[in-house]
């Protein structure tokens, strides 16, 4: 079994792989305090959790965008399964051709996203991530990444809006029952919610524009299936797709068959 471990702002999702078979998914909230130890605990707690043993963990490859978590995650996967993890970024094989003006600082998670996206779905591609920030990836027809767009995530909005103003409460993304709120909380999810769909629908149009070309729309990470609904344009949403880019980066790197 792959252990594939995606270290996001918010969340550290975990997934295990058979093959090309799922066998579990899991997650736990980031926490940049924590160390090694807690780190096996939890993954210790995961891994019995789904009845699976530390002889079956075979391989692990990490993505992280927080550097403060990264070795101590790195540690704890190496101390519970004997097995260093690769980790996704420089001198790791992708087969991904970055067109940024400097690859090297493309974010692994879009790294991930972008292969696995590519593997999935047919060319060109515009590929909307939702989590603590939302970011947009480019990708024409030949599978090369021509870069993208990065927003501040819907929740970060939330969060400033109950937080820098005096009259604006902390509010879920359940839909609002209409567009037009009757009140002050229907009124700030129809901006969550729908202003957010209409900014994927309007970005994924001037995006295709440029391109030249319609594009598959596909959607991720922990917010989209709050927000893909309620767009207008027809998108792939998968919730999973990060991980499954980590396992095909990790076979690239090993002499084992996909």
């Amino acid at each position: 079994m792959i252990l594939t471990i995606d270290i996001g702002n918010t969340n550290i999702v975990l997934g295990g792989w058979e093959g090309e078979k799922m066998a579990f998914v899991s997650r736990l909230r980031t926490d940049r305090q924590r160390m090694c130890d807690d780190y096996a605990i939890y993954l210790n707690g995961i891994l019995q959790l789904y009845n699976i043993r530390r002889s079956q963990i075979t391989g692990a490859i990490i993505s992280s965008v927080v550097p403060q978590v990264t070795e101590s995650l790195i540690e704890a996967v190496e101390f519970f399964t004997d097995i260093p993890p690769l980790v996704l970024g420089p001198g790791i094989k992708t087969g991904l051709n970055i067109r940024l003006d400097n690859p090297a600082q493309t974010g692994s998670d879009i790294v991930a996203d972008a292969v696995a996206a590519i593997a999935k779905y047919p060319k060109p591609i515009i590929l909307f991530d939702l989590g603590s920030a939302t970011t947009i990836s480019a990708i024409d027809h030949r599978g090369a990444l021509l870069g993208g767009v990065i927003y501040p995530g819907v929740r970060l909005g939330l969060d400033a809006l109950a937080t820098r103003t005096a009259q604006l409460p902390q509010i879920g993304l359940d839909a609002p029952h209409s567009i037009i709120g009757p009140n002050t909380i229907e009124a700030m999810k129809s901006g969550a919610v729908y202003g957010t769909a209409s900014f994927l629908d309007g970005m994924a149009t001037r995006i295709e524009k440029q391109m030249g070309e319609k594009a598959t729309l596909v959607a991720t990470g922990g917010i989209a299936k709050e927000i893909v609904p309620y767009c207008l344009r027809d998108f792939q949403y998968n919730p999973n797709l990060l991980l499954e880019g980590l396992r095909i980066i990790y076979h690239r790197n090993h002499t084992e068959k996909i």
